[in-house]
């Protein structure tokens, strides 16, 4: 195959999170609807959240940096093995971040 290939990952940690949180349960959470409240009804009285879509998705994750890199298209089957030299060469692995994540391949 010619060609080549754009390779965008991210470094993983052992600390990152990735949690969802429907808006129900933020809805139930004292804190959190005191907090809404006060913010946005602030001197408002007998004030209730609502919701009309109960499953709907908040979700809490560690922000991280993508990085990219280019290789042939013939090096397809290595590019988790290619993204983790990349990452090993820049220096991007450090204490309980030693995991790389493949978020996208594009051909060039």
């Amino acid at each position: 195959m010619k060609g080549k290939m754009n390779i965008t990952y991210k470094v993983l940690c052992q600390k990152d999170t990735n949690k969802e949180i429907t808006i129900d349960e933020l809805l139930n959470n004292e804190k959190v609807t005191k907090a809404i409240k006060s913010e946005f009804g602030e001197g408002l009285r007998n004030l209730i959240l609502n919701s009309e879509d109960k499953e709907a998705l908040v979700t809490l994750a560690t922000e991280k940096e993508l990085y990219t890199f280019e290789v042939s298209k013939n090096d397809f089957a290595d590019i988790l093995d290619l993204a983790e030299e990349n990452a090993k060469s820049r220096k991007l692995y450090k204490k309980e971040c030693d995991r790389v994540e493949i978020i996208d391949i594009e051909t060039v």
